[in-house]
């Protein structure tokens, strides 16, 4: 016999995810309601549909394992402007890129993502870290037991991810081999002509010479 589902508790399941600040797993949701968790989830699943028919700018999405209300994709821009506006500070570049590293080879050591930058990430580890974006998640069996890194639940909601499954494949990013082959004949190239081409220094050099000293140059050589 299947659960009734009533009004009040589609109003009570959007009042949840309306005051939480984290996504709500169903389980939780079916305990507070008190009703199966395969009911609670259909009744989710029918609320995200129902509202991006409706065509409204948030949407009851299921991330990093729970639902939650989130503003629509398609939308983002709007939002980034009102909340990057000069109201939290971006991350960099630096920070961006190792981010990158560990969500797609997690988990990983420092060492390792150094070898990777080619530069020492500690300055951006402590910031990934203190933003809630990145944690220890174990050590290396090897010698020193090094920790061990990954992303946390924080770095799946800010990206609106249900897993790390979610990510888009790293292939995507690589650039094309004939590309890559394009761009290698052109730097040949451009050394080829720079070794062919005259030093404009030496130019430089040979115009600056003071008169006189040519002068007596060839007076020496009359002589």
């Amino acid at each position: 016999m299947e659960a009734e589902v009533t009004t009040e508790t589609v109003r009570a399941v959007e009042a949840i995810l309306m005051v939480a600040h984290e996504p709500v797993p169903t389980d939780l949701i079916a305990q507070l309601v008190e009703l199966p968790s395969a009911t609670v989830e259909e009744v989710c699943v029918r609320l995200a549909e129902s509202y991006e028919s409706a065509g409204h700018g948030f949407q009851v999405a299921k991330v990093a394992g729970g639902w939650r209300f989130q503003t629509h994709p398609d939308l983002a821009p709007y939002v980034e402007r009102f909340i990057l506006d000069g109201q939290r500070a971006r991350l960099s570049g630096a920070a961006l890129e190792t981010l990158a590293i560990i969500a797609y080879k997690q988990p990983i050591s420092r060492l390792q993502i150094a070898s990777i930058r080619g530069v020492d990430p500690d300055a951006v580890m402590r910031t990934l870290h203190g933003r809630g974006y990145i944690a220890p998640v174990s050590r290396d069996n090897g010698p020193g037991q090094a920790v061990m890194w990954g992303t946390t639940q924080l770095f799946l909601e800010k990206l609106g991810l249900a897993s790390l499954a979610d990510m888009p494949p790293i292939a995507t990013f690589v650039p094309d081999a004939s590309l890559v082959e394009a761009l290698e004949k052109t730097l040949r190239i451009e050394a080829l002509e720079a070794d062919v081409a005259p030093s404009s220094s030496d130019s430089a050099e040979a115009s600056s010479v003071p008169e006189e000293v040519v002068d007596s140059a060839e007076t020496s050589e009359a002589e």
